[in-house]
């Protein structure tokens, strides 16, 4: 059974890239566009991987990042943070949010692909 990965993504093309990459490498990709539902979504699809991304309208990825390691249901899932604003510390806060992986974006899609892998 294919692995179910949770696609939190804003952008129209990246959502499309990232979840067209997963399913071309046989995961189950499961596409959000808003992050608000990110929690409700994760809580009724009890997914392998969350895919997050961090600058997104109306909620902060890392605030979603923080909220789905608190609830004891989900903290286990692992999450990849990607984003487009690669400051200095930005992983970190990133990490400390609760994130097991960091992708900057434009993403190399083996390093896409290599980070899927290691985390599922």
């Amino acid at each position: 059974m294919a692995k179910k990965v949770l696609v939190v993504e804003d952008n129209d093309l990246n959502r499309k890239l990232f979840c067209d990459l997963l399913r071309a490498h046989d995961y189950d990709a499961e596409p959000l566009a808003d992050g608000r539902e990110a929690l409700a979504a994760a809580q009724a699809q009890s997914p392998d991987l969350i895919i997050m991304d961090i600058q997104m309208p109306h909620v902060s990825g890392l605030d979603l990042i923080s909220a789905l390691k608190s609830d004891e249901a989900l903290k286990a899932i692992p999450i990849m943070a990607v984003t487009a604003y690669a400051a200095k510390g930005d992983e970190e806060r990133i990490r400390e949010a609760g994130a097991e992986s960091y992708v900057s974006k434009p993403i190399s899609v083996m390093k896409f692909v290599e980070e899927v892998r290691t985390l599922i």
